[in-house]
């Protein structure tokens, strides 16, 4: 068995919150409280649990965008937690992250082409113009949108849209690891499983590992290897998602999966 691409050894990422009040006391809010998990290569590993969970704390925390308490995140061995801001930078390249919101994760202000190009200029691969617009076109084909649109600006496209062209400037840098945070909960239901086989194809035909963030335990069997079930900031049951939904152990696993519409129990049978 290979190694995993990425280690995460009881990682705590705690948030401290003055009291209500002029005198109120301090609160530690413990919103990521001792996880621990491994990601193999090529694998979709799936975090999933109700809102306030910690859940997507996690994903922030491992890509930077919050502070950890204490842990350790390896990254083919290299712890990266512990690092600076310049020191992770060269890691953003390999470890990139689809936001939730494709209306607020794109510049209004910028071309399609500028938001794709920027990452090829800061991490080296591209050093000029033609080259650049060669790679965007080649990455928007990918995500299944004319390359005629990198002319355009974020305000003249749907949500589905913008989502693609998110992943675009994801992909565009062939990471090792992904971190989708809840990639298609922000769009309409029309446009979620289209998006979601996007996100299935990339990840089968790059070979990507992935860090899937989601609350809907319908997604999150369509698309996962394994699942973790988060609850209060940890861990209450990990496995494989045939285990996980056929044979779960915990409690709150078996109170959301009863809270899953049947509908969509039965599209996931069919």
């Amino acid at each position: 068995m290979s190694d995993p691409l990425l280690r995460i050894i009881d990682l705590k990422t705690h948030f401290h919150t003055k009291g209500a009040g002029l005198f109120g006391a301090k609160k530690v809010i413990k919103a990521v409280d001792g996880v621990s998990f491994d990601i193999a290569p090529g694998e979709v590993l799936s975090l999933v649990g109700e809102s306030g969970c910690g859940k997507s704390t996690v994903g922030r925390t491992l890509t930077h965008l919050e502070k950890a308490t204490s842990g350790q995140a390896l990254f083919e061995g290299q712890d990266f937690l512990s690092m600076s801001a310049g020191e992770f930078r060269p890691l953003r390249r390999e470890i990139q992250m689809i936001f939730q919101d494709p209306f607020a994760s794109l510049n209004p202000r910028l071309r399609i082409e500028q938001t794709l190009a920027e990452p090829l200029f800061i991490h080296g691969i591209c050093n000029n113009w033609d080259e650049a617009r060669t790679k965007i076109a080649e990455t928007l084909e990918l995500v299944g949108m004319d390359p005629i649109v990198m002319t355009r600006h974020p305000h003249e496209f749907s949500g589905g849209q913008r989502q693609r062209i998110g992943i675009a400037r994801v992909m565009i840098l062939k990471p090792k690891l992904v971190i989708a945070d809840e990639a298609v909960s922000a769009l309409d239901v029309s446009i979620q499983a289209q998006v979601l086989n996007l996100i299935k194809k990339l990840q089968r035909d790059s070979g990507v590992s992935m860090l899937f963030i989601s609350h809907d335990l319908g997604v999150v069997r369509h698309i996962s290897d394994r699942v973790a079930v988060m609850f209060e900031g940890k861990i209450v049951e990990m496995g494989d998602k045939h285990q996980i939904f056929e044979a779960p152990r915990h409690d709150y696993t078996r109170r959301l999966l009863s809270a899953i519409p049947r509908i969509a129990m039965a599209r996931e049978v069919a």
